[in-house]
């Protein structure tokens, strides 16, 4: 049986996992990620593997890194939360562990994970959107994770949907994250907290705007506060309506959700599924995708480096 290890590397933490040919994790290891120096998280990754590869026979290492992976499947050219510029990460930590490795975006990781082994394992074009922090995702088409020309593809969270909208950490206005993501449900609610209908929510946070976080608003939401709820179907309507244009373009026969916000189950995917029916072009005279939940959660990202560099 040939096994792999498989790496999710983010701003705050660096997990792993020795993956065999099911998808099935043997064993797995969590380290934090020393963010603002490249070469210690190289070495970070690099002692992880050992460790892992202890106790089994690995032939390959796949990386699931939060950045932008060159065409190589190589270099992070550049890395929001990570102090990686331009960085040949494969060069460097097959250096490290005479292995050989491939690098891939964490969220293709993800996608490819849930293609292969979880929620899109019974079609061969699928989205995976998944909503955190931000807005991403992947594209798998005829079976293939589709990285575009460059390696950057499905940076789906920078469709912009608002000219002249919310101003973005990417350098642009209106994109997609600044309206659908945990950090905008966040945003959102604190901005709209002197309503008086949202003194239910006021009174959770002990009174101070500022504690209002995710968390607290799906709990209310779930509890069926009628502002929280009105700010989980706000988020859901410009994600969903989002899906639209994106299938308008890539026609997945399955759209897959994951992500903290998503793993609120119908809460968030039954809005989403509502708007997104509601804006698909030529409704009525097509196929609907399904729209479903992530079934590896925060696995996925291991699982799916694991059997990319397998494969």
């Amino acid at each position: 049986m040939s096994l792999t290890c498989g790496i999710d590397v983010g701003g705050t933490k660096i997990a792993g996992a020795v993956v065999d040919t099911a998808g099935q994790i043997l064993v797995e290891r969590r380290v934090e990620s020393p963010a603002d120096d490249a070469e210690a998280v190289e070495e970070a990754i690099a002692g992880l593997v050992h460790e892992l590869r202890a106790q089994h026979d690995v032939t390959a290492v796949g990386i699931g890194a939060a950045g932008y992976v060159d065409a190589a499947r190589s270099v992070v050219m550049f890395a929001p939360n990570i102090a990686w510029r331009d960085e040949d990460l494969r060069g460097e930590v097959e250096r490290r562990l005479d292995l050989p490795v491939v690098v891939e975006n964490d969220a293709n990781a993800a996608a490819w994970g849930e293609f292969a082994f979880g929620a899109g394992a019974d079609v061969e074009d699928m989205l995976m959107v998944t909503i955190g922090t931000g807005v991403g995702g992947g594209i798998i088409a005829g079976g293939a994770l589709f990285r575009g020309g460059f390696g950057a593809a499905a940076e789906i969270g920078h469709l912009r949907v608002v000219p002249d909208g919310r101003p973005c950490p990417c350098g642009n206005d209106g994109c997609l994250e600044q309206y659908a993501s945990g950090s905008a449900l966040v945003a959102r609610t604190r901005e709209l907290a002197e309503d008086p209908a949202a003194r239910d929510l006021r009174a959770r946070a002990g009174g101070d705007v500022a504690a209002i976080d995710g968390p607290m608003v799906t709990a209310a939401a779930a509890d069926g506060d009628a502002f929280a709820l009105a700010r989980v179907a706000e988020l859901a309507t410009w994600l969903g309506e989002g899906i639209a244009s994106l299938v308008a373009v890539l026609d997945p026969a399955v759209i897959v959700l994951g992500g903290g916000v998503a793993e609120t189950g119908a809460l968030v995917l039954d809005p989403v599924r509502s708007a997104f029916e509601g804006a698909l072009t030529g409704r009525g005279h097509r196929p609907t995708a399904a729209v479903r939940t992530a079934v590896l959660g925060n696995r996925a990202g291991v699982i799916g480096a694991a059997d990319l560099a397998r494969r």
